[in-house]
């Protein structure tokens, strides 16, 4: 109740994408930040792993930051923070130009301009610098982790990188992010690197399983935990389970009601913590799932995001809807 840590020597996995799209990234981060020292000194431990907004915001692509975001930075020297660079940017403009010409600013320029970096801006650029607070703080963690028989990352290990050890993606990752000259040619930006690859959550299983294989037998696991593809608002297992997709879409952005949902590991054993209770994954990709997915959204308010996934599985199946 008081936001402290509560979980002894449990291990907390956060799978990245916790920035952007509302106001209270900041304050997530600061959680973060402190249960991973408390846990610490509990013997457990907390794994923030960088997801591509994570990784987005250390390289400056900004275009999914809310206005509440850059607000949460601003302070009683914002003024003169956003009139510095504001000068730094004319600068940079005149520098740009060719010997003997002269920028011009025409009327409205200095408007849309600070239209695009509000107050916060400067100071949240800061931050998340090679040398601010939450940017060193990122660029020491890893993407890919390993935890008994579990991979834990944010997209998805494609055919490109299967024969690439965790400590090689993490020490890439963490290179290009401290050089981003490095980001065009790399993988962390790559569409089929690890920040960014859907393939595991949205790719033809029956296609990808040999491949799936290849990475547990590879990486020496049972299972491969992923986010970045948000579900209806559940834990859904892919490829017999052997593929977990965690992210429920638990931001306010996706569903104001919020979806509780998370993945429990126990003695190897996985199972879903669904709005507190705990729920047995399904097995079968159909019919067990469909008894999953029911259970699950019995325990969320209505009308549940599971509803559609529901009733297709129903379709599909010609199984009548339980009243």
């Amino acid at each position: 109740e008081g936001g402290k840590w509560s979980g002894g020597k449990t291990h907390l996995v956060q799978t990245g994408d916790v920035l952007d799209r509302g106001p209270d990234s900041r304050r997530a981060l600061d959680l973060l930040m402190r249960l991973e020292e408390e846990a610490q000194a509990a013997g457990g431990a907390v794994h923030a792993l960088i997801g591509n907004h994570e990784a987005m915001n250390l390289y400056g692509d900004l275009r999914y930051v809310s206005d509440g975001e850059f607000a949460a930075f601003r302070d009683a020297g914002s003024e003169k923070a956003r009139e510095d660079l504001y000068k730094a940017h004319q600068k940079e403009v005149q520098a740009s130009l060719p010997a003997g010409q002269v920028a011009k600013f025409e009327d409205g320029y200095r408007s849309r301009w600070e239209a695009d970096h509000p107050l916060g801006y400067a100071e949240h650029r800061r931050a998340f610098g090679r040398e601010g607070t939450y940017g060193k703080w990122i660029r020491r963690h890893s993407a890919v982790i390993r935890i008994d028989g579990a991979l834990f990352l944010h997209g998805g290990l494609s055919p490109k990188y299967a024969d690439w050890s965790i400590r090689k993606i993490n020490e890439a990752i963490r290179e290009e992010l401290g050089d981003f000259e490095k980001l065009a040619k790399g993988i962390t930006m790559d569409e089929e690197g690890p920040l960014w690859y859907r393939g595991l959550a949205q790719g033809d299983e029956k296609a990808l399983a040999p491949h799936v294989a290849t990475l547990l037998k590879g990486n020496g696991v049972e299972r491969i935990v992923i986010g970045h593809t948000f579900t209806e608002g559940a834990v859904i297992p892919r490829f017999a389970g052997k593929v977990l997709q965690i992210d429920v879409g638990l931001a306010r952005l996706y569903d104001p009601k919020l979806r509780m949902a998370c993945l429990l590991i126990e003695k190897g054993k996985a199972s879903a913590l669904h709005r507190g209770k705990r729920l047995e994954l399904p097995s079968d990709p159909d019919r067990d799932l469909l008894r999953y997915l029911r259970e699950a959204a019995a325990l969320d308010p209505q009308p549940s995001p599971l509803g559609r996934r529901i009733a297709e599985l129903e379709a599909r199946m010609a199984v009548p809807s339980e009243k």
